[in-house]
C-alpha cells in the first residue's frame, strides 16, 4: 500500500482552518476568559499556527519547485503570505486586514504550486540532479 501526503491539500486546509480560526472562534468562545482559558490572542497558539503553515508550505513549495517546476512565483506569493500573517502579529488593531489577504496569498500559493506541478509532471533543468 503506497500511501502520499499531498501536501498542498494539506497546506490549502490548514490555512482555510486558520482563516477560520481567526474569524469565527472569537465570535463563538467570547466566553473563555470568564473560565480562565485565553485562545483567542494566546501568542503561543498563533504562533504555532503561523510555524505550522510555515513548516508545511516549505516543504509542499520546496518539493514542487525542485521535483516539477522550477517556479518561483508560489514562493513567492507564499512568502507575502506569511509575511502578512505576521504583520498581523505585530499591528493587531488592524488584524483583519492583514489576515485576509495574508490567507489567500497561502491558499494561492498552494494552489499555484498544486496546478504547477500537475502541469509539468517532472521537468528537468541543468540544475536536477536525476
Amino acid at each position: 500500500m503506497n500511501f502520499k501526503i499531498n501536501w498542498d491539500a494539506l497546506g490549502i486546509t490548514t490555512s482555510i482552518a486558520c482563516a477560520i480560526h481567526c474569524a469565527v472562534l472569537p465570535l463563538i468562545m467570547t466566553s473563555l476568559p470568564l473560565f480562565g482559558i485565553n485562545i483567542i490572542h494566546n501568542i503561543l497558539f498563533e504562533m504555532s499556527m503561523i510555524g505550522i503553515a510555515c513548516i508545511i508550505g516549505i516543504y509542499s513549495l520546496s518539493h514542487g519547485y525542485r521535483k516539477h517546476h522550477h517556479s518561483l512565483k508560489p514562493i513567492i506569493v507564499f512568502v507575502i503570505g506569511i509575511c502578512l500573517l505576521v504583520a498581523k502579529q505585530i499591528w493587531h488593531e488592524q488584524e483583519i486586514w492583514f489576515l485576509i489577504p495574508a490567507v489567500v496569498f497561502i491558499v494561492s500559493a498552494h494552489f499555484i504550486n498544486f496546478k504547477s506541478c500537475r502541469v509539468h509532471n517532472h521537468a528537468h533543468k541543468d540544475d536536477c540532479n536525476h
